[in-house]
C-alpha cells in the first residue's frame, strides 16, 4: 500500500544549531555577493584558504562559520 504523507528523506537531520549556522552562511553570501549563481559557487566550490566548502565548514562548528564570515568580509571591501 502507498503511504503518501510518509517522510521520504532518510538522510542526516541538521541539528538546530547546525542550521542556524548554514542560515547564518547563506544570508552573509546573499548579502555580499549579491547573485544567486555567485552564492551557489562560494558555498559549494571547495576553498584552499578555507580549507574546505565553505557551506561545510559553517555547518560543522562556529568556528567554521567564523572563518566563512571573514571570508565573505575580505571579499566585501576587495
Amino acid at each position: 500500500m502507498n503511504k503518501p504523507f510518509r517522510n521520504r528523506f532518510s538522510g542526516p537531520r541538521l541539528s538546530p544549531e547546525e542550521a542556524a549556522r548554514q542560515g547564518r552562511a547563506t544570508s552573509l553570501a546573499f548579502d555580499t555577493l549579491g547573485k544567486s549563481d555567485a552564492v551557489i559557487a562560494f558555498l559549494n566550490t571547495d576553498d584552499p584558504a578555507l580549507g574546505g566548502r565553505p557551506l561545510d565548514l559553517a555547518i560543522a562548528s562556529p568556528e567554521g562559520l567564523l572563518s566563512v564570515e571573514r571570508a565573505l568580509a575580505a571579499r566585501k571591501t576587495a
